[in-house]
């Protein structure tokens, strides 16, 4: 049974460096073919997928984000992290940790959420 659980700091300041780890338990970051990922969803409005990194190292980035973003991992830790820098009070939202596969045909979904943690960007 894959777990997956977000920790980091709820508040960060303006201008500041978000980082958060998502801790797995139940399953290897570098099984095939999985794909971990960051997902938020901002106040009032919908998921925003943020990035992942694949099974295989390689990293994948929305590219409203990509300049700011930065996703590693720690295969011996079994963990992946996200690092968000320059944040401002719009970056304000609960963050995912997930893990995604695919479909046959190409399709990507989210098979695990983990269950999400509050980041505040103070003003």
């Amino acid at each position: 049974q894959v777990q997956l659980q977000e920790s980091g700091p709820g508040l960060v300041k303006p201008s500041q460096t978000l980082s958060l780890t998502c801790e797995v338990s139940g399953d290897s970051i570098a099984q095939e073919f999985y794909y971990w990922s960051w997902i938020r969803q901002p106040p009032g409005k919908g998921l925003e997928w943020i990035g992942c990194i694949a099974y295989s190292g390689s990293t994948y980035y929305s590219p409203s984000l990509k300049s700011r973003t930065s996703i590693f991992r720690d295969t011996s830790k079994n963990q992946f992290t996200l690092q968000l820098m320059s944040v401002d009070p719009e970056d304000t939202a609960v963050y995912y940790c997930a893990r995604e596969s695919q479909l046959p045909d190409n399709t990507d979904y989210v098979e695990k959420w983990g269950q999400g943690t509050q980041v505040t960007v103070s003003s």
